[in-house]
């Protein structure tokens, strides 16, 4: 057991390492001595801050250990504009109207050169003009740019709902949703990094000129939004719409268990309504598309706040009756904030169960809901969850944890403020509900993966993959360079592995 801890635990913290003290020497030359800077810690780290303020000294720049009157440029890493006001605030230092507000990758690049660079708006860190504390407020017709260098990682952006771009991204979203149907996978990540891009905007773009600096926006996706501003639609997207091809996909996918290949093959039979596939006597259907056909009008109807919640005393009830101790958690686009959703998703874990256990639960809560009447629909798979396994490679790889997704009949007396059925007189509505049964150590990561959003967890996955060179998925994260498993115990742990700020719940609807 001692031997498995420690093939799965990461090193453990080393103590920061204490810079040696230089020898003493003469100071650099400095060139140029028109311009004065100051580079912020916060949100950087001192040891970062050391090195890049010596390497600039060396370079010939004026670097200042304090700010003062003199500076004429700060410099910030991981900070906007009004980030950067904040701290000047709470410094009590009053920002001059002279003072410069720059990304570090102006500095990099002044160092790179030898020389000070031109700065461009992807330097600037620019500040909300609802600021109290804007040196310069200026009234402008278009809202600017009001965050500085925008990450391609969603992982980096926080995202709420509060989304000021809809006119766009919903755009994107049909066009995206038009490429899946049709498998064209890059060009539809392209619309779905775009519109995921655009949601974090806290403002909204009015004018072409405010897509400046704004990552993933291509050629083909800057030509959609300049003609939505300048004709108020997008020609392709209206042609989507009225395609009908797309709309058959979009009617045969909504149907629980319908794929896409299923909905090629009804597509080319010449099928176009779900009346015409119900009542055709050579088709055959799965036990999940029956189901889905069934409960068809409750499964497409919204599921409410009020029902989710409703649905989790009911799964609580069913789990605590043979685990007391189990974590019942909702994950997906509830725990996100959000209001509204297709289904309900929980993620099970016990702390003080064992594996026997946590295999037998959710059989046992199948059983009890059937003999409650409760169970309309459910297909149980089983884990196949190897700890010794290195994280998946594929980014939108299922975990292998025991899982069970299934169809529960919600009477509309357990929901608060319930509105009447889909169906006239029915006292109860279909929902649909996953639950997911992870070890205990496994739960922060199991969580975060079933938490979303989808954009969110590619761009994480790929982050992880690409600037960290390392593995994660919903089971585990595994350090390539150090060749171990990292432990977390929480999401904040696996943030803070990565080296990236923690992101609630909340800001992540990517």
């Amino acid at each position: 057991m001692d031997s498995l801890r420690m093939a799965l635990s990461g090193p453990r913290k080393k103590r920061p390492r204490q810079m040696d003290a230089p020898m003493a020497s003469a100071p650099p030359d400095i060139k140029f001595r028109d311009l004065v800077l100051f580079i912020l810690e916060k949100k950087m780290g001192a040891t970062r801050r050391a090195f890049l303020m010596e390497l600039a000294r060396r370079k010939g720049f004026r670097i200042e250990d304090k700010l003062s009157d003199s500076v004429t440029h700060l410099v910030a890493e991981n900070n906007s504009g009004s980030d950067v006001l904040e701290w000047l605030q709470v410094q009590n230092i009053k920002a001059s109207s002279q003072l410069e507000l720059l990304d570090v990758s102006w500095l990099i690049e002044c160092m790179r050169a030898g020389r000070p660079v031109e700065m461009t708006g992807k330097h600037r860190l620019v500040v909300r003009r609802d600021c109290p504390d804007n040196p310069n407020p200026e009234p402008q017709k278009s809202p600017p740019l009001a965050v500085q260098k925008i990450s391609q990682y969603a992982c980096q952006r926080r995202t709420t709902l509060n989304n000021c771009n809809h006119r766009f991204t919903d755009a994107f979203e049909v066009l995206a949703e038009n490429y899946e149907f049709r498998e064209n996978e890059g060009t539809c990540l392209a619309f779905m990094r775009a519109a995921s891009v655009l949601k974090s905007l806290p403002f909204t773009i009015v004018s072409m000129k405010d897509t400046e600096g704004i990552p993933c926006l291509g050629d083909k996706v800057k030509s959609i939004i300049e003609e939505i501003i300048e004709d108020g639609e997008s020609a392709e997207v209206k042609a989507v719409l009225n395609d009908e091809r797309y709309q058959s996909f979009k009617l045969f996918t909504s149907v629980f268990g319908v794929g896409l290949k299923t909905s090629e093959k009804w597509f080319r039979m010449g099928f176009r309504t779900l009346s015409k596939i119900r009542s055709d006597k050579t088709l055959k259907f799965t036990r999940m598309q029956k189901a889905g056909f069934l409960y068809y009008e409750d499964l497409v109807s919204c599921v409410t706040k009020a029902e989710a919640e409703a649905v989790g005393m009911l799964v609580k009830e069913a789990v605590w009756a043979f685990l007391p101790d189990a974590f019942v958690t909702v994950t997906g686009g509830f725990r996100r904030g959000k209001k509204i959703g297709h289904d309900v998703d929980f993620l099970i874990t016990s702390p003080g169960s064992t594996e026997e256990e946590e295999q037998q639960l959710l059989p046992k809560v199948i059983n009890l809901w059937e003999k409650m009447g409760l169970l309309l629909y459910y297909d149980l798979v089983e884990s196949t969850f190897d700890k010794f396994k290195l994280p998946s490679r594929k980014v939108d790889a299922l975990d292998h944890f025991q899982k069970c997704f299934l169809i529960l009949k919600l009477h509309h007396q357990r929901v608060d403020g319930g509105k009447p059925s889909q169906q006239e007189g029915m006292p109860w509505k279909a929902i649909r509900v996953d639950l997911v049964v992870c070890p205990y150590e496994r739960r922060a990561f199991a969580l975060l993966g079933w938490t979303g959003s989808r954009q969110f967890e590619r761009d994480l996955r790929r982050y992880a993959t690409h600037e960290r060179k390392m593995i994660l998925d919903n089971h585990a994260l595994y350090d390539k360079t150090k060749r171990t498993f990292l432990e977390a115990e929480s999401e904040e742990e696996i943030f803070a592995h990565l080296g990236l700020d923690y992101i609630a719940p909340w800001e992540r609807n990517a």
